[in-house]
C-alpha cells in the first residue's frame, strides 16, 4: 500500500521538484538584475559620492546612500507586489495544498528572503562605492 500511494505521488513531487527549481533560478536573477540596477546606480552617482568623501563623509555614509536606495526600491516592489501575490494566490487556490493563500507565515518568509536577497546585492555595490578613492573619482569626470 505505501508503494501505490507513493507511486502515485511521483508526478506531484516531480512538479513541486520543478517549480521549486524555477523559483530558485527566478530568485537569482531577480537578485543578479538588483545588483546590476545597484551597480549602475552607484556608479551614475560616483562624482557625487566623491564629493561628499572629500568633504569628509565616511564610508559609512556612503554605504548607507546607496543601501538606502536599494532597499527603498526593494520596499516599493514588496508594498505593490504583495497584494498582488495575495489576488494570484487566490486565482490558483486548487494548487495550494494546505496553505491558504492569506498564510501570513508564507507570505513574511518569502518577504524575509526577497528583502535577504536584495539586501545582499545592494551592499556589494554599496561597498564597492565606499571603497572609491576621492581623489581618483574626481579626476575621472
Amino acid at each position: 500500500m505505501i508503494r501505490r500511494v507513493e507511486a502515485s505521488l511521483v508526478g506531484q513531487r516531480f512538479l513541486s521538484g520543478l517549480l521549486a527549481a524555477f523559483a530558485l533560478v527566478s530568485l537569482l536573477l531577480a537578485t543578479g538584475g538588483v545588483y546590476a540596477s545597484m551597480l549602475f546606480s552607484a556608479g551614475q552617482r560616483r562624482q557625487e559620492m566623491g564629493i561628499r568623501m572629500a568633504m569628509g563623509a565616511g564610508g559609512a555614509h556612503v554605504v548607507g546612500l546607496v543601501l538606502r536606495s536599494g532597499l527603498s526600491m526593494t520596499a516599493t516592489g514588496m508594498v505593490i507586489g504583495l497584494p498582488v501575490s495575495v489576488g494570484v494566490a487566490r486565482l490558483l487556490r486548487g494548487f495550494l495544498y494546505g496553505v491558504s493563500p492569506m498564510d501570513p507565515l508564507t507570505l513574511g518568509g518569502v518577504a524575509a528572503l526577497l528583502a535577504g536577497s536584495a539586501l545582499l546585492a545592494c551592499l556589494l555595490p554599496a561597498l564597492k562605492a565606499a571603497r572609491a578613492d576621492p581623489l581618483e573619482t574626481l579626476k575621472a569626470e
